[in-house]
């Protein structure tokens, strides 16, 4: 069952004022004073939500500005009845799980995807564990499913139901001692460099993991190394954070001697063995706040958090720069646009909800019961 519900209203009804190839065709600056006129007669009605990731012309009209879990759960917390999510599909499903009945979850553009998510398809997760259940890999000891929330709904559901949870980057650690407290295996989707940073954290070694390829017979492992693993992970990853690499980190050292060097744990493990610390988007951002006057930081995510970073900090006497010279940009959060913005905004003033994302009730349920009991793991 197809686990999303996609209310768009047909642009021939909304006329050409407020069709979006007409606001496609005007440049951006053209959209500012539109969006905050819109903002404006909105008020209270309507939350904008906007992920770090997100481009400038973008997150400086949100209302709350995060991660992708920090954002649904304020919003969800908020008395908007509208949600504009300035992000990508999973993470509007993710806040349409915890809103109210009466809220609604738009997304300004319905391209705006996440690659990792699309890594994890549902008919490729159930075959996955029916196959696990087959190789009696999930006898004995038990298994159970975690999902990064950078996942489907459907994936969520999937957890949910069979006793699993969904965790963030921050709170992956708890998630996988929440799991090895009542079973011991974890199959962990839909990022395996999540996973395996994670778990090798924790003091599992890497010949105790194993990584499920979906396009593999038995996921291209055999059934003794899936039995004797205590950790499966899905063959997924971050097309941003994969790019960055080990040579990375050694030319910092070299070109740049005292730079502290943080990255995301959706890294590659090699990255994030060669650097001085791993955290969650949240986190970096901490760390470089934290730092005294002088700190000098090279920072492996994606570069309009980076570049953001480098302007907040520069007056504080401190400098970021990005990991990658090349910069890393996440193509399908940039889809978003002043004008999908803009054109988001004046069709709600209208009365048009553009881009719904509705989670189907079934999916939402096991969706919310994986969130809720991530809530219920401490950090």
């Amino acid at each position: 069952m197809n686990g999303l519900l996609l209310d768009e209203a047909p642009l021939q009804a909304v006329g050409e004022e407020c069709s979006l190839d007409h606001y496609l065709a005007q440049p951006d600056e053209s959209m500012d004073a539109r969006i905050q006129a819109a903002r404006e007669k909105l008020g209270a009605e309507a939350v904008i939500l906007g992920h770090h990731y997100q481009r400038d012309e973008v997150i400086r009209y949100a209302d709350f500005t995060g991660d992708s879990y920090k954002l649904s759960k304020a919003a969800a917390e908020s008395n908007a009845r509208y949600m504009v999510f300035c992000g990508v599909h999973f993470m509007a499903e993710t806040a349409d799980i915890l809103a109210q009945p009466w809220q609604k979850v738009v997304l300004p553009d319905l391209n705006a995807g996440c690659s990792m998510a699309d890594m994890a398809e549902i008919g490729q997760v159930e075959d996955c564990w029916e196959s696990l259940e087959r190789l009696r890999v999930t006898a004995g000891e038990g298994i159970l499913p975690l999902t990064y929330v950078n996942s489907a709904a459907e994936i969520k559901a999937f957890c949910g139901e069979r006793g699993g949870l969904a965790c963030t980057s921050s709170n992956a650690r708890a998630a996988f001692e929440w799991a090895f407290a009542r079973v011991g295996k974890v199959l962990f989707l839909p990022d395996q460099h999540l996973g395996r940073n994670t778990a090798f954290a924790m003091g599992v070694p890497l010949n105790e993991m194993v990584v499920w390829d979906p396009y593999q017979i038995n996921g291209g492992v055999s059934p003794e190394r899936l039995r004797a693993a205590r950790i499966i992970l899905w063959k997924g990853h971050c097309s941003v954070h994969q790019r960055f690499l080990p040579e990375h980190v050694d030319r910092v050292r070299r070109e740049e001697p005292g730079m502290q060097v943080v990255v995301h744990p959706e890294c590659r493990w090699e990255v994030c063995q060669k650097a001085d610390a791993t955290g969650s988007t949240e986190r970096i951002i901490q760390l470089i706040e934290q730092a005294p006057r002088g700190a000098s930081f090279a920072v492996g995510t994606e570069i309009h958090l980076v570049n953001r970073l480098a302007e907040r900090f520069r007056p504080l006497g401190k400098r970021v720069i990005t990991l990658d010279e090349s910069g890393c940009l996440c193509t399908t959060m940039y889809r978003i646009s002043p004008q999908h913005l803009a054109w988001t905004l004046e069709n709600l003033i209208d009365g048009r909800v553009v881009n719904r994302i509705q989670v189907n009730s079934d999916v939402k349920h096991w969706a919310r019961v994986s969130l809720d009991r991530m809530l219920e793991i401490k950090h």
